[in-house]
């Protein structure tokens, strides 16, 4: 064709500019190549035009007639037919040609055949409990059960995991109750505060846990069983509800404050129900950081005798002291009437979830048998790391810099209460945890009043999701071991100024 180049004269011989001409040196090939690309895009605008008027199914006219009708090779076709696939428009089917693609509608999943095979639900289905939210950069974290990771021992954790990685431990399986030498570190950390004449725990009566949460479970369904009442504090940590509700047991709420429950509402509790089992926080209590004193913990451990009982003490929060320092209930007893269990996942890191429950005689037993049932072992990789980061001599000296910092959050976070949100009655300053247990005014509507915080970018827990039983009125649970305290003082503006808003009319 006149004023055309033909595509296929193109050789390494083909004449170029002259380098002295001024004129950038151009080969045919490469001239062909750039009106391949030009003749490509003007097929798939003009395909594109005729695709939006045609029929869905409609076959497009094939290579060889595209060929013809545009005067170029079967490979600048081929080029424009594939971005037109590649942009969804056309499919080709082998040997039949190319089609304009069909839009298919996607018909949604029909699950109601589930609704007859599962029944309804033993107890409510809970979402996502809001401690385990995630959030935002740009928001003002005060809801998370969790310290902030600048408090964690990173470096620690980092050099651990690396050398257990490196290790046997990487590619070897854990003995059921755990790796021996984590079981005896356990069991000499309650040992190092057992009174003399109390007989220290030995490590066999340790067993190691992927975590307590799943300990909590264990235990409920081995001591306590389906159908069976438990005794628990109210409020209390929202997991052991959860574990409760799922081993099937009956929970029954008592109630306790900032020394922990009175002994003779545990009494009568337990003349009532007959129940063989009370789940306890004595120290720095999720949520409302209470700790019992020593003259509670031997009226209590009376009580539990007295009626041939199990106290399941949670020790989550050992390694969260503030002032003074945390003195287990177990520490107290080597009749088997605790069992204690103790966690290294807040303190160590979330991704090193490794427990320990301490319990002695029969009760051991069924314990590590529901373990087996459930998940076997515990991970040796996460075992070795967490002995060695609590074997290290740093640990000791991160525990005594994270009490510096926990108490210095927790005081920046009371003073911005007080002074930007009056309203909000903090009735108990904790001496360890991560939280404060805040009290709202009567008639608060705490539902709307966590969303108002979160939309101006606050997000707070509602106490609601503490109570095994109805609230005893509206709480919120503020963590102070979050991201970012520098924040802290405008979360209790949004926090005050949220109050304000709501309860200006009643006043």
């Amino acid at each position: 064709m006149s004023g055309t180049v033909n595509e296929n004269a193109a050789t390494p011989s083909s004449p170029q500019a002259s380098p002295d001409s001024g004129v950038p040196t151009i080969t045919v090939a490469l001239l062909c190549s750039l009106m391949d690309d030009g003749s490509s895009s003007r097929i798939v605008d003009d395909l594109r035009a005729w695709i939006g008027t045609a029929a869905p199914g409609a076959r497009l006219p094939s290579t060889r007639e595209l060929v013809a009708r545009y005067r170029v090779s079967p490979v600048t076709v081929q080029r424009a037919l594939r971005r037109l696939s590649g942009a969804g428009l056309v499919e080709s089917r082998p040997g039949a040609g190319t089609f304009v693609r069909v839009a298919r509608a996607v018909r949604p999943a029909d699950y109601g055949w589930q609704t007859s095979a599962l029944r309804s639900p033993q107890f409510p289905v809970v979402p996502v409990s809001t401690p385990l939210r995630g959030a935002p950069d740009d928001v003002i974290a005060l809801h998370s059960g969790y310290p902030d990771r600048e408090l964690l021992p990173e470096r620690l954790v980092r050099a651990a995991v690396t050398r257990a990685a490196r290790a046997d431990a990487a590619v070897a399986r854990s003995p059921v109750a755990g790796l021996p030498e984590l079981q005896s570190w356990f069991a000499r950390e309650l040992g190092a505060v057992t009174p003399a004449g109390v007989t220290p725990p030995r490590a066999s009566d340790v067993i190691v846990l992927p975590g307590s949460q799943s300990g909590l479970s264990s235990v409920f369904r081995a001591l306590a069983g389906t159908g069976q009442p438990l005794l628990m504090e109210s409020p209390t940590y929202w997991g052991a509800i959860l574990a409760a509700r799922q081993a099937g047991v009956r929970v029954v709420p008592v109630p306790s404050g900032p020394a922990g429950p009175d002994p003779d509402d545990l009494a009568r509790a337990f003349a009532e129900t007959a129940a063989r089992l009370f789940y306890a926080q004595p120290n720095y209590a999720n949520p409302t950081g209470a700790q019992w004193p020593v003259s509670r913990h031997d009226r209590v451990l009376e009580v539990v005798r007295g009626h041939g009982a199990f106290l399941v003490e949670d020790d989550w929060a050992h390694d969260f002291a503030i002032t003074g320092g945390p003195l287990p209930v177990a520490a107290r007893d080597d009749a088997g009437h605790v069992v204690y269990l103790r966690s290294l996942t807040k303190s160590v890191s979330p991704a090193v979830r490794v427990a320990a429950v301490i319990a002695r005689g029969p009760a051991r037993d069924r314990i590590l048998a529901d373990r087996g049932a459930e998940s076997m072992y515990v991970s040796g990789l996460l075992q070795a790391a967490a002995l060695d980061i609590v074997t290290q001599p740093a640990w000791q000296t991160h525990l005594r810099g994270l009490r510096r910092q926990l108490g210095a959050r927790r005081d920046l976070l009371v003073a911005a209460l007080r002074e930007h949100a009056p309203r909000a009655d903090l009735e108990h300053v904790p001496a360890g945890g991560l939280n404060l247990w805040v009290r709202l005014p009567d008639g608060t509507d705490l539902g709307r009043l966590t969303r108002d915080c979160e939309a101006a970018g606050l997000i707070v827990a509602p106490g609601t999701e503490w109570f095994p039983a109805e609230p005893t009125g509206p709480y919120v649970r503020l963590n102070y071991a979050g991201p970012d305290p520098g924040r802290f003082p405008e979360g209790a503006r949004i926090l005050g100024r949220v109050l304000d808003d709501q309860h200006r009319a009643r006043d």
